[in-house]
């Protein structure tokens, strides 16, 4: 149990987070903070937290539990801001899509307080942001990707592992550098060729046209393009060397693709889609049930598990004792 929760970003990510938490009754409150006072009166008067802080300072005040649930770009910053009222044995975590440039500002402006931050990406998230549409439910079933630092108190990284997984998820460990690398190819390009094709049909006179006979395929390969454009547009620039690598892959294998069509080569046609096909349907079957299944899956390579973990709040409970169990992609 927590006594306090300092949520930093009421979005969805924060205000879910939050919410799993009080569901799970393992926290006693929940101080937030927002840039904006709208969202940070709607996150009140949605129950998501309990107190409304005027600082991102003042949120982390008393809480022996922070989430910086902020975009990566702003992640420098809030670290800046927090460090001089974070207690001592705090937990502190985030929820950012990528991970080396966060541990870097990490590295730079916590000081101290570094030993206590267990960077975090939830492979988890919907096409609608915003508070509105936090959910309890958002992290069961998903997998939590933990990329924790050599200077990371080990007794904090298994506190972290430990609430993840009662909040539902799958929890796992990467470098940090591979875990850029991972969901660069997973995660970061797909969103990025969402949002090429939407755009290339919507440059077409006929595109909205088009649009409005599009099927469950099209729907389904183009929902993530939906995704908020501040969030993506920090994430694709953050993690820009990893994408523009795995982008140059993607050329590749289109540039086949074109060819053999050019070339009015059935065979080889067939070939690259049953290769695809096949991969496909081989490592489908390890992703997991919920959250978003496939971006964490295609992790799996570089992930190892995570260790079994002691109780949630305060030190490790040499006991063992059980807490309450209860996926932005």
């Amino acid at each position: 149990m927590f006594e306090q929760l300092g949520l930093i970003g009421c979005g969805l990510m924060g205000g879910s987070f939050a919410l799993a938490l009080k569901r799970a009754g393992l926290v006693r409150r929940v101080v937030g903070y927002s840039k904006s006072p709208l969202t940070l009166a709607r996150a009140r008067a949605l129950g998501v937290i309990d107190v409304e802080a005027p600082s991102a300072l003042l949120a982390v005040s008393g809480a022996d539990l922070v989430l910086v649930a902020v975009p990566v770009a702003a992640c420098a910053d809030t670290f800046k801001a927090i460090r001089h009222l974070l207690a001592p044995q705090a937990l502190l975590l985030d929820v950012g899509s990528t991970k080396a440039d966060v541990v870097a500002a990490a590295r730079q402006h916590l000081g101290a307080h570094l030993p206590q931050f267990v960077p975090a990406h939830p492979i988890a998230g919907k096409e609608s942001a915003g508070i509105e549409h936090a959910d309890a439910e958002l992290y069961r079933g998903c997998q939590v990707i933990l990329t924790p630092l050599p200077e990371t108190d080990p007794e904090q990284t298994v506190r972290a592992q430990r609430l993840w997984g009662a909040l539902g998820a799958q929890v796992r460990q990467m470098e940090p550098q591979a875990h850029d690398a991972a969901y660069a190819a997973v995660s970061h390009l797909p969103h990025l060729l969402a949002f090429a094709a939407l755009n290339a049909l919507l440059a077409q006179p006929k595109g909205p046209q088009w649009l409005g006979l599009a099927g469950p395929g099209f729907r389904d390969f183009s929902r993530i393009a939906a995704s908020d454009p501040t969030i993506w547009g920090d994430i694709l620039l953050a993690n820009r060397t990893e994408v523009l690598a795995q982008l140059q892959h993607f050329r590749d294998a289109l540039a086949a693709l074109e060819g053999a069509m050019q070339q009015r080569d059935t065979a080889a046609l067939q070939a690259l889609i049953g290769h695809a096909s096949r991969g496909r349907s081989q490592h489908a079957q390890q992703w997991p049930a919920g959250g978003q299944g496939g971006a964490g899956a295609a992790a799996n390579a570089h992930a190892a598990p995570a260790a079994t973990a002691p109780a949630l709040g305060g030190a490790s409970n040499p006991a063992g004792t059980p807490e309450p169990r209860l996926c932005l992609e």
